[in-house]
Order: C-alpha cells, then sequence, then structure tokens
C-alpha cells in the first residue's frame, strides 16, 4: 500500500511534455469538419396535411345505412314489379260485359266451337232474358293466376274445356244457365269424360249459382251428392243448369244437373244429377276475393 502511494508521487514529480504531431501525419488524417445543425423533420407528408379531416362514426354508419335502405328499396321494387299489373289487376277485375270481349280463338276449331256457341238458340234465348246476366268469369281471373286454377287454367284450352263457358246468372243468385264444349283430353275410359270432371263441373257450376245470394258472395262445399245418369261422349257440347233452392243466414243449398246441348224441338240427355250444400266462412270478410266470382 505504502509503496502505491510512493510511485504515484514520483509520477505526479515528473514535468508534462506537449506531443508534436509529425507534419506528414497531417497529409493522412482528414482536415476536422465543424458538426452539422441538427434539424428535426416530420415524417408525415404534405399531401396528408392538404387531406380533409375523417369524419366521425356516427356519420360514416348513417351513410352506410342510408345506401343499404336504397338498393334495398331498388331491389324489392325490381323484384315487386312483375305483380304490378296482377294486382292492379285483382282490385279492380273485369265487369261482366268486359268478360265477354277477352277470348280470342286461336285455333280453327276453337273458332268453330265459339261460333256454336254463340249462334246457339239457348245463348239466344237466355239473351232476351233481362233478369240474367251473361259474362266469362274465368277470364276475369288475372292471367298471371290462371295457371294455380283448375277451371281457369288447368282445364282450358285445346282438348279439354275448349273454349271458356259462357255463363248466365240470375240476379240474386237465384239460378244459372251454362254453356261448355268437353275436348277428347278428358277422358277417363276411351271417348267418355271422366266422371271427376263432370263432378267438378258441378260443384264449381253450383257454387257460382249461390254466391250473389250469401252476404260475403263467397262459400265452400260442405256437401256434394252426385247422381250419374248417362255417359258423357268426349267432344260434345253440354249444359249445366243450377238452381238455388233455399239460403239460411251463411248456408245455402242448390241442385242441378248436366245434360246434353240440343237442338230446338229435341230432349236433353241428362248426364248427371247434383245436390250441394254450401256455407260461407265465418271469416269470410276477411279472405281476400282472389277469384272474382261474379
Amino acid at each position: 500500500m505504502f509503496a502505491a502511494r510512493m510511485q504515484a508521487s514520483v509520477l505526479a514529480r515528473v514535468p508534462r511534455r506537449q506531443l508534436t504531431l509529425h507534419p506528414s501525419i497531417n497529409l493522412i488524417l482528414p482536415p476536422t469538419r465543424p458538426p452539422l445543425p441538427r434539424r428535426f423533420v416530420s415524417t408525415s407528408s404534405t399531401a396528408d396535411q392538404s387531406l380533409p379531416p375523417r369524419p366521425s362514426f356516427l356519420r360514416r354508419a348513417a351513410t352506410v345505412l342510408a345506401l343499404g335502405i336504397v338498393f334495398t328499396s331498388l331491389g324489392i321494387t325490381m323484384a315487386a314489379a312483375p305483380a304490378v299489373p296482377a294486382v292492379s289487376q285483382l282490385l279492380n277485375p273485369p265487369t261482366d260485359e268486359e268478360s265477354l270481349g277477352l277470348f280470342v280463338p286461336e285455333t280453327d276449331h276453337q273458332r268453330e266451337v265459339e261460333d256454336f256457341i254463340q249462334n246457339h238458340p239457348l245463348t239466344r234465348e237466355m239473351r232476351t232474358k233481362p233478369e240474367f246476366s251473361e259474362a266469362r268469369p274465368h277470364l276475369k281471373i288475372p292471367p298471371a293466376y290462371r295457371n294455380y286454377n283448375l277451371t281457369g287454367g288447368t282445364l282450358m284450352g285445346p282438348g279439354r274445356l275448349v273454349v271458356p263457358p259462357i255463363i248466365f246468372a240470375e240476379a240474386g243468385g237465384k239460378s244459372l244457365v251454362s254453356i261448355s264444349y268437353l275436348g277428347d283430353e278428358l277422358c277417363g275410359h276411351p271417348g267418355i269424360v271422366h266422371g271427376g270432371l263432370l263432378a267438378t263441373l258441378l260443384d264449381e257450376g253450383l257454387a257460382r249459382c249461390c254466391f250473389a245470394a250469401l252476404p260475403q258472395k263467397i262459400g265452400m262445399t260442405a256437401n256434394l251428392n252426385i247422381n250419374y245418369r248417362s255417359p258423357a261422349l268426349a267432344g260434345s257440347y253440354v249444359v249445366l243448369r243450377a238452381t238455388t233452392t233455399k239460403v239460411e243466414g251463411r248456408k245455402a243449398w242448390v241442385t242441378g244437373r248436366l245434360e246434353t246441348l240440343v237442338n230446338e224441338g229435341e230432349t236433353p240427355k241428362v248426364l248427371a244429377e247434383a245436390d250441394a250444400l254450401f256455407v260461407m266462412p265465418k271469416q269470410a270478410a276477411l279472405i281476400p276475393n282472389v277469384y272474382p266470382t261474379t
């Protein structure tokens, strides 16, 4: 410890000498440059400083919601556009007189059948009775809905019910007369019209007869009894006659028959007879009248 202190004191008494550099060293070492001034540079670009402030979250949410409502409304409008004519026709169905001019025959056979019915003595006779109104009610169904209606669409056309039936309805739902032509594609046995089709015609014809006598002009089949009398031949004209025999509140009883269409002085052949009970639903006022019955 003592030796260390002695050595330190000796070194302290040694005179310091200033070292001088050889002139050649200045040729090797580069001259000392003054320090550069320090500057703080922003990392953001000048373009960002020119942009407008970003809108708030509520404003962006409101914009997205508004665009969603606009495009949704456009989509609904485009999807519903084809249904607008059908809805308009449902709300404003053709009148009885207008329905008579809606059928245009497309084939020679349809024109032949149409001319025969239009000029038959029975048709001319019914047109002279003021208490009856003439119509083709199946043509009151909008075209878009006819494919979903049995007698107004599925069974209508060449080979089936060749022309829309002409119907004469007595005021107040008292009676009805309908003239039809049965094509050759409605058979059960060869050449004989299926009994189920005759039942369908009777069911619809008797119901249409009494609808005007019910408070809401609509009814459902509660009972239908049919007695078949003679075979109905394919390719023949038939007449449906129906009479409302009794009405009590929501119930109506109707009787009727299908017979052949004959010329004056001839006796028609009865094909089938029927009695039916129709009941108006309790909720009839709330049921939309999709298929006009009058």
